[in-house]
């Protein structure tokens, strides 16, 4: 229950559906009581009185009598009817407390996990995978929603009916009481070695699953590279294997419980036979009647489901216990991106770099060593290197994903830390090297960034990224749905659009990390002067492996191995003779072979 114990802040939010169910649940175990002292009296009329209904055979009164006794029969039944209903009214008023507030607090707790997985920093899902993020807040919750529900609208139902009704048995025969309920101690026993079991086993099945579901949103996520190496049947065998392992672990847990339940039934079953052996002995002796066994018969049955519950609420405990542990395991990583002054202030745009040294935490990996440069507001920097230079670090740096190992980094000459993490990425348009489109309209999704945005707006930013004529071609134009990470468009439209999304909420600094890989040079020269324009009164940093990218950029650097091996103007670069006039030779001769 330490685990669990986090949940005490939602059972007190919601405390009088919780108290409101248990006043439910009280009165419908009275009513549910109340048949069997009904059904005594009724039994006991019938074993009373029919010895006096066959002495009236021949004086011809008979009938009269019988008239009567069914009378009586019958307003016992409309008794038990009535008392039926009320439970079952009652029983409908515990769901309606329970159980929507188990449905309100998993709307809260999804709710909490979601807003703190949007808060954590980048390195977090370096980490995680999507299928175990995924798990945490679907099936997770889920399995705590069961014990906030029905195990605790089951447990006070069994704690109240054994308050009620085990002191009014003890009123009624102490002897019938003890041997009625001498196999329950031996039933608890038995659920508390059971249930070490249960949680081990259930453990292990949250973590297989959770491995199954990334393994499955790998692959559909990378179904175009499964179809074009015509790994198909290698992927069913890999599922079929991870599946078979589930199916495994859970069929171990399946055969626990499969063994546990009848033994419980057993032990319930044996409570009966004692319960009428001990009656009937009692009977012949005639401290007791008829009706008082068929009234324990229906006690030791009243008692059979919460008992039996018992076992099953152990089990949903267990695994809830095991999925929060889960879910709090993410909720107590906390996010080292924090503000230390909170400073919300409007960019001018000039950034510094001091010394700056990144080691990436989770890898290892030295990223960055030593990197110094400057860029005054309106400014463009162009960054170039080859794959794995630093290139994109320096960008998740200025954006503020990762803060630097060493070293300092400075917007408008104050620390980065010291801005709010908020207010400072709204002031910074970003255009990823892996473009990712959300599955909505080619509107929205260039509007996505932008609290502002105006059709006029959307339109203006796409022009400006040079993929408006596309748009317009498709039959539904802006209102054109994309399929899952925008697969509905080509990489060169993928990354427009990606490019028209940054434009749209006029940044004071615009980073376009590697953004015209996937165009070809037509279209980069197209967008390249269109980019003049939007560069205007802004600071951009211009991030490519491609030389003919950094032909806009006021100064150059040239990064290798985390380092920068060169920096300049374009002229000087490429006077120097060293890597950049190296690299901008090779591109250029490799371009000049693709228009042969």
């Amino acid at each position: 229950m330490k685990e669990l114990s986090y949940l005490n802040k939602y059972l007190i939010k919601y405390k009088y559906h919780l108290m409101l169910g248990l006043v439910f649940v009280i009165i419908s175990n009275i009513f549910q009581i109340i048949p069997a002292p009904v059904v005594r009296y009724a039994i006991n009329l019938v074993t009373d009185n029919i010895a006096v209904y066959q002495s009236f055979q021949e004086l011809g009164v008979q009938e009269n009598v019988y008239g009567i006794f069914t009378g009586s029969i019958l307003v016992y039944a409309v008794i038990i009817l009535l008392m039926a209903l009320m439970r079952g009214l009652f029983l409908f008023m515990v769901r309606q407390t329970i159980i929507v507030m188990s449905r309100l607090v998993e709307f809260d707790l999804k709710n909490e996990i979601y807003a703190h997985y949007q808060s954590l920093p980048l390195s977090f899902y370096r980490k995680n995978n999507t299928g175990d993020l995924l798990n945490r807040i679907s099936e997770d919750v889920s399995k705590v929603r069961m014990y906030l529900g029905p195990s605790i609208m089951y447990g006070l139902n069994m704690i109240t009916l054994f308050a009620l009704l085990i002191p009014y048995m003890l009123s009624i025969n102490v002897t019938l009481t003890l041997y009625a309920l001498i196999p329950l101690p031996v039933l608890s026993i038995s659920i508390y070695y059971v249930n070490n079991i249960i949680n081990k086993r259930s453990e292990e099945i949250q973590i297989s699953q959770s491995g199954l579901s990334t393994f499955v949103q790998e692959a559909f996520s990378g179904i175009r590279v499964l179809k074009s190496f015509t790994r198909e049947e290698d992927s069913n065998h890999q599922f079929a294997k991870k599946s078979d392992e589930y199916k495994h672990k859970s069929l171990r847990l399946t055969r626990v419980q499969a063994l546990f339940y009848p033994l419980i039934l057993g032990l319930i079953g044996l409570s009966t036979i004692l319960t009428v052996y001990a009656g009937s002995a009692q009977v012949l002796n005639g401290t007791l009647t008829f009706g008082n066994i068929a009234e324990f018969i229906i006690y030791v049955n009243m008692l059979t489901w919460p008992v039996t519950s018992l076992g099953w609420i152990s089990s949903i405990t267990q695994r809830a216990a095991a999925s929060q542990k889960r879910i709090n395991e993410f909720l107590k990583t906390s996010n080292d991106i924090l503000s230390t002054q909170e400073r919300k202030a409007e960019l001018e745009g000039s950034i510094q770099f001091e010394h700056v040294g990144f080691t990436y935490p989770d890898s290892g990996i030295v990223a960055l060593k030593d990197i110094s440069f400057e860029v005054s507001p309106g400014e463009a920097l162009a960054i170039i290197g080859t794959t794995g230079s630093g290139k994109s670090t320096i960008a998740n740096v200025i954006t503020r994903m990762y803060d630097v190992t060493s070293g300092r980094v400075c917007i408008d000459h104050r620390e980065i830390q010291e801005y709010n993490v908020i207010s400072l990425r709204s002031q910074m348009g970003y255009v990823p090297q892996d473009v990712f489109l959300f599955s909505d309209t080619i509107y929205n999704n260039i509007a996505f960034g932008s609290d502002d945005a105006t059709e006029e707006k959307v339109i203006q930013a796409a022009r400006e990224a040079d993929v408006y004529d596309n748009i317009v071609e498709f039959p539904d134009g802006f209102g054109t749905k994309l399929g899952e990470r925008g697969i509905t468009l080509s990489g060169g439209q993928k990354q427009r659009v990606s490019i028209a999304r940054a434009i749209c909420r006029n940044p004071k600094i615009l980073i376009l990390d590697d953004a015209l890989s996937a165009v070809d040079t037509k279209t980069e020269n197209a967008i390249l002067n269109s980019l003049k324009k939007i560069m205007e009164g802004r600071t951009t940093v211009i991030i490519s492996h491609r030389v003919s990218s950094a032909k806009l950029a006021d100064k150059i650097i040239v990064l290798d191995d985390g380092i920068v091996v060169e920096q300049g103007t374009n002229e000087s670069l490429l006077a120097k003779n060293g890597i950049y006039k190296e690299l901008y030779d090779k591109q250029m001769m490799a371009e000049e072979t693709l228009e042969e």
